[in-house]
């Protein structure tokens, strides 16, 4: 979605909020705003290299995601369904 002139970023995306001790345990403890959970989320996704190879929309919980997920796996968009729950 282009920007018009003068449009200002959406202020509930940039407001920190506080994450969550089991979100914490992957994100770190400190307020960040929803796209740089996001953002740390992928970073610990991509290091740990839980993708399903076979489908990279999904992302296979470790035992630090696990209790951020509730389940086994899930997929990207239901991801950010679920950190939303984390956030304070």
């Amino acid at each position: 979605m282009a920007k018009t002139p003068g449009s200002k970023p959406n202020a509930a995306f940039m407001k920190p909020l506080t994450p969550s001790a089991e979100l914490a345990a992957v994100v770190g403890s400190e307020p960040l705003a929803r796209s740089e959970v996001v953002s740390k989320m992928w970073e610990y996704i991509k290091k740990n290299n839980l993708q399903n190879p076979a489908n990279k929309r999904e992302i296979i919980s470790d035992d630090k995601l696990q209790p951020i997920f509730g389940k086994p796996k899930v997929t990207m968009f239901e991801m950010n369904k679920l950190l939303a729950g984390h956030l304070k």
